[in-house]
Formats: C-alpha cells, sequence, structure tokens
C-alpha cells in the first residue's frame, strides 16, 4: 500500500479516477491502473488534470471563513488520487476547508442563500411580531429583545414562520467583548499541525511511541514518511495540545517537510478524521503565519455579531499590532475558557519559575561548596609549601655540612638577625603587632562587652596585657636602679670635689 505525493506513471487524472481500485493509496498523482503509486512531493509528469491541492480552496488557513476565500497550488504535487483508500475525491473536488484559529474564536458559518430571510425574520421578532394581533405583540417584542440581548431562547414572531432561535452570535448578544491573542509566526513550508487530545499530558507523553506509529499508519505507513512530535502543551479541562509534523525522505537522500496545508487536508478527509478521532484527537488546525492581505482583510471586517466601533477600538488598543490580533469572545462559555487558559499558563510560569529558583538555589549551594573548598586547597597549599620548604631546608644542611660559611651565607645570617630584632623590638613592629592584635580582640567581644554592661577581657588578652604591664615594671625597675647609681656616682664626685677644695685652702694658707 502506497502513500505519496510523487509523479507515478500514468496518462491522466481522469484515468485514475476512473480505474479499478488497487487496494493502496493512490497517491497525490496520476495513477496506473496496474499498481499504487508512491507517496513523494516530487514534480508531476503530467498537466492535463487539476491537482488535488492545485484546486483547493483555504479559507483562512487556520482563521475562519472570515479571511476570505485564497486559492494555494502546490507545484510540488501530483494530480489526481486513486480510489484505493477512498481518496478517490481529491482529484478535481474544492475542499472548503473552514479551520478553527486562535482557540476558535474567528469561526464564521458558511454564507447561506436564506441569511437575508434570516435577518429579516429576526428583525420582525425584535420590532413587528405578528403572532396574537393586539398589544401584547408589544410585550412579545420586548421579551424577544430580552432574549437577543441574552443570547439565548426562540423569538416568536409570525403563526405562519418557524421561531428565530437567538443564540450568543447574534448581532444583538450584549455578553461580548474583544480580546487579543498571539499570532503564529511558523511559515507553511515548516509544517507544523496542531492536534488537540482529549488526554492528559502525562497520558500523551508516556504513550508518545505509539501516537508517532498511529500517526504514520494513519499516513499510509509508508516509510519514506517520518512523524516528528515539535511539541506539547497542557490545556484545561484534561485536554492536550500536540504539534507534528512530517518529513518526507526522496530516494537521492534528500529530505522535506510537508507543508502543513497539505497535512491539514489529509487530515480533514471524513475517513482520516475518523481514524483520527478514535485516537482521541478532537480538533486539528494548522500553525501557519497570516498574510499582511490577510491581516488586513481580518482587521477591515468585524466579525459576525461584533459592533463595528467596538472592533475598531480594539483596533486602536492593540498592545502590540505586529504580535497580536483581536479576537472576540462572545458569552461566558469563551470568557471561562479564556480565563482557564490564563490559569494553565499562569502555573506554566511558576512550574518554570520554580524549577528556575532550584536551579539557582542549587548553583548558590554549589557556589558555596566552591568557596571553601578553594579556601581548603589553600590552605593545603600554604601547609605543603611550608613542609616542602621544611625539606629544602634540611636538604641544604645536609648538602653543606662540613663546609664553612660563604660570604653570601654571612650576609644572609646578619640581614635575618637584623630582621629578627626588629621583629622582637619592645616599641617595634612585634609591639605594633600586640597593639593591633589587642584592638582586634576586643572589637570582637565589643558586642558581648555592651550587652553584659561591663568589660570583659580573654585570658590571652589578659595575659599579654600583664606580660607587658610586667616588661614595662621591668624596665622602670631598671631605670631606677641606674638612676640610683649616677645619684651615687654624683655623691662620690661631689665628696671628691669637697675634699680637693679643702687640701687646696690649706696649702695656700
Amino acid at each position: 500500500m502506497a502513500f505519496n505525493f510523487g509523479a507515478p506513471s500514468g496518462t491522466s487524472g481522469t484515468a485514475a479516477a476512473t480505474a479499478a481500485p488497487t487496494g493502496g493509496f493512490g497517491g497525490f498523482g496520476t495513477t496506473s491502473t496496474t499498481a499504487g503509486s508512491a507517496f513523494s512531493f516530487s514534480a508531476p509528469t503530467n498537466t492535463g488534470t487539476t491537482g488535488l491541492f492545485g484546486g483547493t480552496q483555504n479559507k483562512g488557513f487556520g482563521f475562519g471563513t472570515g479571511f476570505g476565500t485564497t486559492t494555494g497550488t502546490n507545484t510540488g504535487l501530483g494530480t489526481g488520487l486513486g480510489t484505493g483508500l477512498g481518496f478517490g475525491g481529491f482529484n478535481t473536488q474544492q475542499q472548503q476547508q473552514q479551520q478553527t484559529t486562535l482557540g476558535g474564536l474567528f469561526s464564521q458559518p458558511t454564507q447561506a442563500p436564506t441569511q437575508s430571510n434570516q435577518l429579516i425574520n429576526t428583525a420582525s421578532a425584535l420590532s413587528a411580531p405578528t403572532l396574537l394581533g393586539d398589544e401584547r405583540d408589544a410585550i412579545l417584542a420586548k421579551w424577544n429583545q430580552l432574549q437577543a440581548f441574552w443570547g439565548t431562547g426562540k423569538g416568536y414572531f409570525n403563526n405562519n414562520i418557524p421561531p428565530v432561535e437567538f443564540t450568543q452570535e447574534n448581532p444583538f448578544c450584549r455578553f461580548k467583548a474583544v480580546g487579543y491573542s498571539c499570532m503564529p509566526s511558523n511559515k507553511d513550508e515548516d509544517g507544523l499541525v496542531v492536534l488537540v487530545f482529549n488526554k492528559k499530558e502525562t497520558e500523551i507523553r508516556s504513550q508518545q511511541q505509539q501516537l508517532v506509529e498511529s500517526l504514520h499508519k494513519v499516513l499510509g505507513g509508508n516509510q519514506t514518511l517520518t512523524v516528528n512530535v515539535e511539541g506539547t502543551k497542557t490545556l484545561p479541562d484534561d485536554q492536550t495540545e500536540v504539534v507534528i509534523y512530517v518529513v518526507e525522505r526522496s530516494p537521492n537522500g534528500t529530505s522535506r517537510r510537508v507543508p502543513a496545508t497539505t497535512l491539514y487536508a489529509h487530515f480533514e478527509q471524513a475517513n482520516i478524521k475518523t481514524q483520527l478521532q478514535q485516537l482521541g484527537v478532537t480538533l486539528s488546525m494548522t500553525r501557519t503565519e497570516l498574510s499582511p492581505a490577510q491581516i488586513k482583510q481580518l482587521l477591515q471586517n468585524p466579525p459576525a455579531g461584533v459592533d463595528p466601533i467596538i472592533w475598531e477600538q480594539a483596533k486602536v488598543d492593540n498592545p502590540d499590532s505586529e504580535k497580536l490580533i483581536p479576537v472576540p469572545m462572545v458569552g461566558f462559555k469563551e470568557l471561562l475558557r479564556r480565563l482557564k487558559v490564563q490559569d494553565q499558563m499562569t502555573k506554566q510560569h511558576q512550574t518554570r519559575l520554580d524549577i528556575i529558583s532550584e536551579d539557582i538555589s542549587e548553583l548558590q549551594k554549589n557556589q558555596t561548596t566552591s568557596v571553601a573548598k578553594i579556601a581548603q586547597y589553600k590552605r593545603k597549599l600554604m601547609d605543603l609549601s611550608h613542609r616542602t620548604l621544611q625539606v629544602l631546608i634540611k636538604q641544604e644542611i645536609q648538602r653543606k655540612s662540613g663546609y664553612a660559611i660563604q660570604a653570601d651565607e654571612e650576609q644572609l645570617r646578619v640581614q635575618l638577625d637584623t630582621i629578627q630584632g626588629e621583629l622582637n623590638a619592645p616599641t617595634q613592629f612585634k609591639g605594633r603587632l600586640n597593639e593591633l592584635m589587642s584592638q582586634i580582640r576586643m572589637q570582637n567581644h565589643f558586642g558581648a562587652v555592651r550587652s553584659e554592661e561591663r568589660y570583659y577581657i580573654d585570658a590571652d588578652l589578659l595575659r599579654e596585657i600583664k606580660q607587658h604591664l610586667k616588661q614595662q615594671q621591668e624596665g622602670l625597675s631598671h631605670l631606677i636602679s641606674i638612676i640610683k647609681d649616677d645619684l651615687e656616682d654624683i655623691k662620690l664626685v661631689e665628696h671628691g670635689l669637697n675634699e680637693t677644695i679643702h687640701i687646696r685652702g690649706g696649702v695656700f694658707s
């Protein structure tokens, strides 16, 4: 069974349409009457018939029929489909695609021939009903107006004409507002198609491989096609959005993505849609960007039931016209849906913030651990450096044993002695270091001293103070002893001088 967009052998699309079924998917090109064709996106070999996707009308590209009709011709596709799997209707049938847009808010009903009659009947029910033929018709008109404002109920206005069904989409419904949705930025060549499953995200993720295989079977089971999952997202009411794309490999080794509109058109076929529904798919849509013409047409034409003045004001109030587009919100149900979507996105953002917070906490812990390890390694390096220096000293002592002290070594010894003397001098570095150490320790205990309202000195600091005072006392004692010795010497000098004076006075007398 083959499913491909190739250009198989054949003469015309008509022959393919009238050929007997071959038991396989005839492909997106003309088919032979003896064998099914392959699924490939190569250029077709004939142009005599209208292609499957060449004559397809795509309305809105995911934004409903309100965007107008656009006809796109995919030249890379073949013409015609075989009838093997019931896809023969792709040959010349015009595919009317009415897609759900940005949350399904832009889908509009098809213009019916009786729309003018519907408007006339609605106007009659609201303004001039003729059901009873008396003053009660005025009361009935007010009741119909109330129902129209509410968006529910039936408006009776004539005995011979069925009543008007009031819905929230009618122009007179007051429960309407305009919000904004983000416009997709993906191109048709990216091939992204959104499938909404009526299952939880955990269930989808656990069965993702089975889901990919099932979608591959839906595409015909061709080995040249590969189904890939772009991403999944949780939706309200236990639904999950799955974004997929299909990659086709050609025989020459190249590969390309199947366009989104082509893949969506295949999913919208009746039998394919039934298979998708069996898998739990409730909605499918393309995720492609809008052309400037489509955006202009959407903004110029207000959706059905939306006041043009409100629509114009919504365009003016658009916070980012490059990324956001106004969408109507009709009724409380739509408002509740958007509220659930917003709550879901808020939860996802909070979950992401929690993950980021956990990562930051983990990084902070790792940083603290790294800083502690760096400090430990620094201490270890210093210890190893000291040990290495001690080993070098002992080795140098052994190497120099038995030799006389050289001049440079003697000079180094003198410098070391000088430095040691300066360090040990009370008024030099040692005293200053002791003073600084005392101040640091006092500052460390300053808080405890103030809380206890009394001074407190630790044992080490007290011992140093005692040692310092003892040295001062010893110095004063030594100074006093020197002064005493000097006084005794002065007395001896004075006594000697006095004796000399008396001796000289006796000689002169």
